[in-house]
């Protein structure tokens, strides 16, 4: 039975060294491009949450053997292609994974139908559709390109692609489907966004090429290519590191490691900004792994201060302003996030539901329609009150956030629809508790 909601409440400070989860996007991705490959490739550090569940189960439909072998590991054998499913593909939660596993089923003469759950559901289609549909894919679906959604895929023609805005999701799709285009595919990005599938990309033995212009980023993978089976190792995900680093800097008297964390270069806005805000963070152990940056990451409490965030940050820390909001919550004087219209079409609205749970704290927030700024806690002392249930709608970072909150304000703080946040970080209760954290379900 699911617990109705969570509660977090104040307690001593957190201590203690733990290793994030797998990275989600990187896990996505090798399942995917495994499945896509000739031969075996073999995954370590996979996150097992369930949106990665979700698209192992959807590989397994369209034609990959899918084995998990130990915790984290687990094996892939693709016969080069998708063949056509069976049954429903039914992605759970997972955007990422559907937008994805989209784009890579356009490639083939085959028809596979998409839901997800109410969530799911509800989230347009369309910025990925645009493209594939300019490749010649087809597809019927629910007013607004809303899922349940049955693609038909096959005789792609080629495409150069602008991306309205950075998305990696879209960009992913679309050189997805370039694998089974005539002539492949090229991607214009107006401001680079997560690269993990051109590094996938190579690391299975496709050629791509990456070009810097005035017109911005080409990525450009040239037609007929054939992946191999690879070995991945999955690097701890930012995104979820975020969670006891930023408890840890609000917390007094916390001091909390987090080991093999992911430092691609465009996933690290969040702790760029955190150190522009005056948080002591320390970078250590910094090596190479499976083709990606990873390092020790140390957070001990900080007298941080609010600042205006770079816009152009956005790309890189997409999924990372609910839990800077709550880290802005503590600082000193306003801090501005604009350009973050995208977090209004994730699993929520998340603009709206961070500033209307940490309205509900106690903390000034000034909402605008691509903007977020907190002003900061009415308290004196920069202490934030707390005492609130929070609506999620079954959003798992806004759940996480406003637990984080509830670990270092003066009154719990409750959440509702807590299951929602194995889809990401099926540990974090766990984990939250071993660093000291008190946090009841």
């Amino acid at each position: 039975m699911t617990a109705a909601q969570m509660t977090a409440r104040r307690a001593g400070p957190l201590k203690g060294v733990l290793r994030a989860p797998g990275d989600k996007s990187i896990s996505h991705r090798a399942l995917i491009l495994g499945a896509l490959a000739h031969g075996l490739t073999e995954v370590e550090g996979l996150l097992e949450g369930e949106d990665v569940k979700r698209t192992a189960a959807a590989m397994a439909a369209f034609g990959a053997h899918v084995e998990k072998i130990a915790e984290g590991c687990w094996r892939v054998e693709g016969r080069g292609g998708f063949s056509e499913p069976a049954d429903v593909i039914d992605c759970g939660n997972a955007g990422t994974g559907v937008r994805l596993i989209m784009g890579a089923a356009a490639g083939f003469q085959i028809a596979a139908t998409f839901t997800g759950d109410a969530s799911l559901r509800g989230r347009p289609m369309n910025r990925v559709l645009k493209p594939l549909g300019e490749m010649g894919a087809r597809w019927i679906c629910r007013a607004g390109g809303r899922l349940p959604l049955t693609l038909q895929g096959g005789n792609l023609n080629s495409i150069s692609y602008r991306l309205p805005e950075p998305s990696a999701q879209v960009k992913s799709a679309v050189l997805l489907a370039g694998l089974g285009a005539e002539g492949g595919a090229e991607v214009i990005e107006p401001e680079a966004a997560r690269d993990h599938t051109e590094r996938m990309l190579r690391a299975f033995g496709a050629q791509v090429n990456v070009a810097e212009d005035s017109g911005g980023r080409r990525i450009i993978l040239p037609g007929g290519q054939k992946l191999i089976g690879t070995k991945v190792r999955v690097p701890g995900d930012p995104s979820s590191a975020a969670f006891p680093l930023v408890a840890a800097l609000i917390t007094p008297g916390s001091q909390v490691t987090v080991e093999g964390m992911l430092l691609n270069p465009l996933r690290i806005g969040l702790l760029d900004t955190l150190g522009d805000m005056g948080a002591d963070l320390a970078v250590t152990n910094v090596r190479e792994e499976g083709g990606e940056t990873v390092a020790d990451i140390t957070a001990r409490y900080s007298q941080l201060t609010g600042i205006e965030v770079p816009p152009e940050r956005a790309p890189s820390m997409i999924d990372e302003y609910p839990i800077l909001a709550v880290a802005a919550a503590f600082a000193q004087g306003p801090t501005v996030m604009r350009g973050i219209g995208e977090m209004r079409v994730k699993e929520s609205d998340r603009i709206a539901l961070m500033s209307q749970g940490l309205s509900a704290c106690g903390v000034g927030v000034e909402e605008g329609p691509d903007s977020l700024t907190i002003v900061g806690s009415v308290r004196a002392n920069h202490g934030v009150l707390g005492g609130a249930r929070i609506t999620t709608q079954g959003d798992h970072r806004i759940a996480m956030s406003h637990l984080i909150l509830g670990l270092a304000s003066d009154e719990p703080v409750a959440v509702d629809e807590p299951g929602m946040i194995a889809t990401s970080f099926p540990g974090f209760l766990s984990l939250m508790r071993t660093l000291g954290g008190e946090i009841e379900a």
